[in-house]
């Protein structure tokens, strides 16, 4: 599959994933109703539906844990004031640093940038880059970063 393809593919799935985030977080409805009406129900690729699954139910598993990584980041900042959208866009981004190790932690920063701008507010993709930026710095530096393969680090 050329670079490009799989590039949009995975955009695709990441708004996939953030959709069916939204709608748990509004509606608290289970996580497989969610995955049948939005993921499942969608006309995209098996690939892109699997992705944006595996992603959206590793974001709803791992939400606590997550969180409070936000919360030790996100200095001066409430978490509840952060605008939904953001919260759920920097948990996409630091599930894929944590628990998909074939994603370069740059590639899951740029995607969650370029997705803020798309669903978010005008300063969300800078606020997003610092709070990710230093996720991955404590990530690395307390060693619990493990990525594999060329140029995953």
């Amino acid at each position: 599959m050329p670079q490009q393809h799989k590039i949009s593919s995975r955009r695709t799935a990441r708004e996939l994933a953030l959709r069916a985030l939204y709608a748990h977080q509004m509606s608290g409805n289970k996580v497989e109703s969610i995955v049948a009406e939005i993921i499942a129900a969608v006309d995209e690729q098996e690939m892109v539906k699997t992705f944006a699954k595996a992603l959206f139910r590793s974001c709803v598993e791992q939400r606590a844990e997550i969180e409070k990584l936000i919360t030790a980041q996100a200095h001066n900042w409430d978490f509840d004031r952060i605008a939904i959208l953001d919260r759920l866009i920097m948990r996409m981004a630091i599930c894929e640093f944590l628990y998909f190790e074939d994603i370069p932690p740059k590639v899951s920063i740029d995607e969650a940038i370029e997705i803020s701008k798309k669903y978010s507010t005008e300063k969300s993709g800078t606020f997003i880059n610092g709070i990710l930026d230093g996720i991955l710095l404590h990530l690395k530096t307390d060693g619990l970063l493990k990525k594999t393969g060329r140029g995953l680090l």
